[in-house]
């Protein structure tokens, strides 16, 4: 567990070792007086008189010693916290790190529920196990160890009658921990798909509404909430009996101390002060060693949960290269590209080659591959075979940073992060002037709606982007890629929000983007890529035809039969009621 846990603590080691320490010395403190205790009964039991200054003396020990054992405590877990978010600040780090070189479609895969989880709640319940379990775990058996065999000194046989309740008591806590590690994977996979559940239903409310699903998504939801509640508590039936027998039969190691030790003094075979003292010395022990074991129960969860992080993130990071763009054009090619998801294959040994500075469209129908095409090119997977080429040079050379500085990306829905929209245009080159990010909305065509609000383009974008609307957010991405100015642009359904009256001004700001550019563009519009320089006609992951518009028509029935339907599609409307 220690091993799991110490490379994130750093320098912070040291601050759990001195909370392990002040806890030592607080729980000394607090057994202390059991022993004053004893030095007013044991006079008693001999018949001896004592004084009241001798009773208010030791009474006064008693006062010192709740003093230090409250600063100690406290002390100690001042220095335990400050390892302890020192510690999740560096797991999170760490994990950030790693996310950032997962591909982004595995992270999509994810699911933001299971993300957040990792990030919010799982690490924060680790905090509980650094800040208390392992210092005051450690505290809590290192002194009651001490005074056991210090009981044993005492007299053996009262000794080895106080670890009965402890071999039992510990029997039980062994059992509910085989039982509850048994089941502790399934218990977070189940909570794992609660969470993405309830994202997926609070995201999608707005289509239940709307098409009366009400019934099939809650009953959905209220399924995935009851089995979590259902196994938890089948989980928690099996442990509680075992929970009952250590959390009663710890606490008591005077369960047969008492009686046994009582035959013993009648017998003279040992003194009564000495079982009074064994009596004194269990008590202050008892809660000690539960409190330790309680502990000792959290210690595989955290070795669980930070296994569980680390595979969470453990997919192999994209393949890197440290090499600066040194390519001689920006042609493209795709050279015999094969890509699958959970070992089935979706490309099928793929060959296509963008010339510089033309368009080439991917068209076909729904699962045919062509986002996956699109999306291997800025390097959201890497591939199970073949090779993508800028100007000759392989992709995985590159830097990610001098890839993305190539290639701009803009996909069907632009996520707009809760700042002003000067800073969202901003993000397509942080370094750009006021002025060039004023240009790129003007050329995006933003100027219309920046007009209208008060603030104009320093108005915020709200959650999402949600005060625009979609061909808004829209427009804000291409002025990110035109401000960007990459001479390569991925467009993937860019024209997915365009509506009659605004379609003039999105296909003014598209062309101020692809001018003088390579370009790829996806759209299930034919009629937006008719004039493409080429297009490349997908089916069922292959490229089974690349021309012309006017060549494909005539060559390949697939690609007549989809301009057929977009025509069809295009010209559609709701028939007048018959009068």
């Amino acid at each position: 567990m220690f091993k799991k846990v110490a490379p994130y603590m750093g320098e912070y080691k040291k601050y759990t070792a001195f909370a392990a320490i002040m806890m030592c010395i607080g729980i000394v403190a607090n057994i202390m007086p059991y022993f004053f205790l004893y030095q007013i009964i044991s006079p008693l039991t001999r018949g001896e008189s004592i004084s009241f200054s001798y009773i208010m003396l030791r009474v006064l020990y008693v006062a010192i010693c709740e003093v230090i054992y409250s600063f100690s405590y406290v002390q100690g877990l001042s220095f335990s916290h400050i390892s302890a978010y020192n510690t999740l600040k560096n797991i999170r780090i760490s994990l950030q790190g790693k996310l950032e070189k997962q591909p982004l479609g595995n992270i999509q895969e994810l699911g933001t529920g299971r993300i957040k989880k990792v990030f919010t709640d799982d690490i924060d319940q680790i905090e509980l196990l650094l800040a208390h379990a392992i210092p005051e775990g450690i505290a809590n058996i290192v002194v009651p160890v001490i005074i056991i065999v210090l009981m044993f000194i005492m007299d053996f046989r009262l000794g080895l009658l106080s670890l009965v309740p402890l071999v039992v008591g510990i029997f039980a806590m062994g059992m509910m921990m085989s039982i509850g590690m048994k089941d502790m994977n399934n218990y977070y996979e189940s909570a794992a798909r609660m969470n993405n559940t309830i994202i997926e239903y609070v995201n999608g409310m707005e289509v239940v509404k709307v098409f009366n699903k009400d019934g099939d998504s809650y009953k959905r939801f209220g399924d995935v909430v009851r089995s979590y509640r259902d196994f938890t508590l089948a989980w928690y039936k099996v442990c509680w009996p075992w929970m009952a027998i250590y959390s009663s039969v710890l606490p008591c190691l005077v369960l047969l101390i008492l009686p046994v030790g009582s035959l013993m003094v009648l017998g003279g075979a040992v003194t009564l002060d000495k079982l009074v003292l064994v009596c004194c010395m269990s008590f202050a022990v008892g809660p000690s060693v539960l409190k330790a074991l309680n502990f000792a129960g959290k210690f595989p969860q955290l070795s669980y949960k930070i296994t569980e992080l680390e595979n969470l993130m453990s997919h192999p990071p994209l393949k890197e290269g440290s090499e600066a763009f040194n390519g001689n054009t920006h042609d493209v090619v795709f050279e015999d590209i094969h890509f699958g998801y959970d070992d089935k294959e979706i490309l099928h040994g793929v060959n296509l080659t963008l010339k510089q500075g033309t368009t080439t469209a991917l068209v076909g129908e729904s699962g045919s591959g062509k986002s996956t095409l699109a999306k291997l090119l800025v390097h959201y997977y890497d591939l199970s075979s073949g090779k993508i080429t800028i100007g000759g040079q392989d992709i995985t050379d590159m830097t990610l940073k001098a890839l993305n500085d190539q290639v701009a990306f803009v996909s069907q829905e632009q996520f707009l992060f809760n700042t002003s929209l000067y800073e969202n245009i901003l993000i397509g080159r942080p370094e750009a002037t006021r002025e060039e990010v004023l240009d790129a909305a003007r050329r995006a065509q933003c100027n219309e709606f920046l007009e209208r609000f008060p603030d104009g383009i320093e108005t915020q974008a709200g959650d999402g982007g949600k005060q625009l609307s979609g061909g808004e957010r829209q427009r804000i991405s291409l002025a990110r890629a035109i401000l960007k100015n990459a001479p390569i642009i991925v467009l993937d359904e860019a024209t997915a929000f365009m509506d009659p009256e605004n379609e003039e001004k999105m296909n003014a700001a598209l062309d101020e983007i692809v001018k003088n550019k390579t370009v790829l563009v996806i759209a299930h519009r034919l009629s937006t890529i008719k004039n493409a320089d080429k297009i490349c006609v997908m089916k069922d992951g292959q490229c089974i035809a690349a021309d012309s518009h006017e060549k494909l028509v005539d060559t390949c029935s697939e690609y007549k039969k989809l301009w057929n339907t977009s025509v069809s599609a295009s010209t559609w409307r709701i028939k007048e009621a018959a009068c």
